[in-house]
């Protein structure tokens, strides 16, 4: 049976989920700035409760972005390091599918319009819906001013909007039926959509787990 393990620090949560014999545990905080000290001693705590090591993982399914940029690094540090030395596949996941995954768990949300605050004045955007349990994405995921947010084009019925970049919803002019501006993403819901892609065969190795900050003027280093 697979065991899975999946953490995330790419907001003000820090939190860790794993898969062990059908069951899921998870231990989720939130506490800014404290996401280093904290993850290590959450996974090994999650594995003890668990009662294995981590040579019982098959895979670590991790939030890539997007997020804060520290938060990010400090889970695509800590995913290498341990898989590098499990020799284990790793499975990256947006954080803004996880997201929306939550929401459909938590609220039952099948579409999903999901919004970071990205700081600078802008929100990261993207918009799901369910398939099959999984929220799959209706179009791509991008930075951009709240103004510019929108559903699809062909959007019907019923949305929700999740994450805290819906705290500019008096910008936003996309129309939802409900939202939660206080919804953070959860390793419980990267777990689930990790394992959606382990079944499908699209873990891939450690060295290829990058960083998706999808404001290309942060992660792409100035010309001198």
């Amino acid at each position: 049976m697979t065991t899975l393990l999946a953490l995330d620090t790419a907001t003000e949560a820090c939190s860790v989920a794993l898969l062990h014999d059908g069951k899921v545990l998870t231990h989720y905080e939130v506490i800014p700035r404290l996401h280093a000290q904290k993850l290590l001693p959450m996974i090994k705590a999650l594995l003890a409760e668990a009662g294995i090591g981590l040579s019982a993982l098959d895979a670590i399914a991790f939030g890539r972005g997007p997020g804060a940029f520290t938060g990010v690094r400090i889970a695509i540090g800590v995913v290498q390091g341990l898989a590098f030395g499990l020799d284990r596949p790793v499975l990256p996941v947006s954080n803004l599918a996880a997201l929306a995954q939550r929401a459909l768990r938590e609220q039952g949300a099948t579409q999903v319009a999901a919004a970071i605050d990205a700081r600078m004045d802008e929100v990261y955007w993207g918009c799901y819906h369910e398939v099959a349990g999984e929220m799959k994405p209706v179009g791509e995921e991008a930075v951009m001013a709240p103004e510019l947010a929108a559903l699809p084009g062909a959007a019907t019925g019923d949305w929700f909007g999740a994450g805290t970049g819906w705290g500019y919803a008096e910008r936003i002019a996309a129309v939802v039926s409900a939202r939660d501006a206080t919804l953070l993403p959860h390793a419980q819901d990267l777990l689930t959509l990790g394992t959606f892609a382990w079944h499908r065969g699209e873990a891939i190795v450690a060295d290829n787990a990058q960083p998706v900050y999808l404001r290309d003027k942060v992660a792409t280093p100035k010309a001198r």
